[in-house]
Order: structure tokens, then sequence, then C-alpha cells
């Protein structure tokens, strides 16, 4: 894949640049250290990837970003955590990785990137079956954002989601997490094999199901509400368990 280095810090281009000439596919074919530069750059060549940073002097990385009318894939390297939900929104996002960046979490991000540069360069029948069989595959976890911190919420842990107002709590089995997102946000991000939205305010995993009575499930010790509408996906749910 052929990328660029997006970053105001000479240092920070550097350690990045080191970080994909472990990587036998990255192609590091330029830098800049501002976003203008790298947007003429944009203008008359391709890439496949950029390392972008979001806090540099008079366009940040959010701004460069909607500037570009076909972007390629982003993964954004930056010392703050507190836009990595914005950053999300965009679904050319891969990934969002805080410095001081370490070579395992930068090889995650690079595992990312190209499972879906393959995705979306398959073309043949035969390749779009494979591809979906990839897209069935769930993700073992995902990052919230919480006090400007990022954390990793391993996701068959996960017992239920609820809503309340412009927040939803996490519960995990050892844990509740107050995130400032929406029900539909996290709900996109969780995979359809674990997990079932049962009610407006709540989505569980069917994993964790103790009981199940008319109006509810029980999972733990919390009773959680299933509505009219949601119980017929509920029950065909459950006959594939």
């Amino acid at each position: 894949m052929d990328c660029i280095v997006i970053d105001d810090e000479k240092m920070a281009r550097v350690i990045i640049k080191t970080l994909c000439k472990e990587i036998d596919n990255l192609n590091v074919i330029d830098e800049f250290s501002n976003s203008m530069e790298a947007f003429k750059f944009l203008h008359s060549n391709d890439v496949d990837l950029i390392f972008l940073d979001i806090h540099m002097p008079g366009f940040t990385g959010l701004d460069f970003i909607k500037t570009l009318k076909d972007p390629p894939k982003v993964i954004f390297t930056t010392t703050d955590a507190q836009f990595a939900i914005e950053a999300f929104e965009y679904n050319f996002i891969v990934d969002y990785l805080l410095k001081p960046v370490t070579a395992e979490r930068f090889e995650k991000a690079i595992e990312k990137a190209e499972k879906l540069f393959y995705l979306e360069n398959l073309d043949t029948p035969e390749k779009k079956e494979n591809r979906e069989l990839v897209e069935e595959e769930p993700q073992n976890d995902f990052y919230v954002n919480i006090d400007r911190r990022l954390v990793k919420i391993d996701l068959p842990s996960i017992c239920f989601v609820r809503a309340k107002g412009d927040y939803i709590y996490v519960k995990t089995d050892d844990n509740e997490y107050e995130v400032h997102a929406s029900l539909k946000k996290i709900e996109q991000k969780l995979p359809t094999s674990l997990f079932l939205k049962v009610h407006r305010s709540y989505i569980i995993n069917v994993k964790k199901i103790i009981d199940i009575e008319d109006n509810s499930v029980l999972i733990n010790k919390d009773v959680i509400p299933v509505s009219r509408s949601n119980r017929p996906d509920l029950m065909k749910r459950l006959d594939l368990l």
C-alpha cells in the first residue's frame, strides 16, 4: 500500500516512517509538515493510506479530511484522545493511534487497513464470496472514549448496552462504562453474531441470557425489557443457539 505521512512534528514523521519500514507491503511515497502541502499532492497523486496528525497549525487533521472528495484510508496519529468518537464517524477512518505509537499497536492498525483494502478490491464472484465470509468474522474488541482516554473493551465480555439521554452505558462482566454516544452508533460497531437490539434503549449480548420471560430477559442479575416489536427477532435468534 502506498502511503503518506502528515504531521507538523519532524520526529513524529520519522517514527511513523520507521514503523512503516518494518511492514513489507507499506511504501511511504512522501511526507508533509502541513495539510495544505498534502492536499496539493493528493490533487494529482493517488495513495492507499494516510497517517494523519490531528493537531496541526492552521488546518487540523479533521478539517483536512473534510476537504477530500474521494478520501483514501486514514489512520490518525495524535496525543489527544478526545476526538476519537468524532473521527470514527467517517467510514474511511481505519484506526486512531495515540502517541507515542508502539510497534504492536501500529501493526494492529495496519492489519485493519489491509483487511479493508482487500475487501474493497474484490471483484470476481469467488472473491465476493470470500469477502462475505471475512465480513462476517466478528471483531474481538473496540475502543470507547472515556475521560479523554481510549479504553479497550472486549466484545464478548459485554452483557448489554443501555441508552439514557445523550449517553450510553456499556455493562461488562466486571465494569460499567459511561460513553457520550448514541445507541445507534454503538449498534453499528457491534457484531450481529453476538448482539441484538431488544428495546429502543437496550442492546444485549444473546450469549449472556440466563432466563426469558414474556417481556424481559435476565442477564446476570439485570432484568432487561424486551419490546413487543423486537421479541420475534429475539426468538429467531434463540432458535439458532
